[in-house]
């Protein structure tokens, strides 16, 4: 089994910035397609940046331009960079991966926090 362990969390003020690392362990794992989400309170998990196979990138609208997500093939880590953070980016941030066995993005982290106050 994959498992995913996200990091980086924590509480910034608003116009701060903040990188969360995702990585990736276990006996079967190749990286290729990753995903962050995010999950705010009483609000639906939401899909917030995607990086494909191939490379090609897909960002939420809310997060266009102040976010970049990206990865390193040789340490099986997804990162996801978060600058001019506003209270609105506050949330819980899962990593979602692709699993080749299934073809399904079932592969899941326990998530961090990232609070945006000032």
């Amino acid at each position: 089994q994959v498992q995913l362990v996200e990091s980086g969390g924590g509480l910034v003020q608003p116009g701060g910035s903040l990188r969360l690392s995702c990585a990736a362990s276990g006996s079967i794992f190749s990286i290729d397609a990753m995903r962050w989400y995010r999950q705010a309170p009483g609000k639906q998990r939401e899909l917030v940046a995607a990086l494909h196979s191939a490379g090609s990138t897909n960002y939420a609208d809310s997060v266009k331009g102040r976010f970049t997500i990206s990865r390193d093939n040789a340490k099986n880590t997804v990162y996801l960079q978060m600058n001019s953070l506003k209270p609105q980016d506050t949330a819980v941030y899962y990593c979602n991966a692709l699993n080749p066995l299934s073809g399904e993005y079932d592969y899941w982290g326990q998530g961090t926090q990232v609070t945006v106050s000032s």
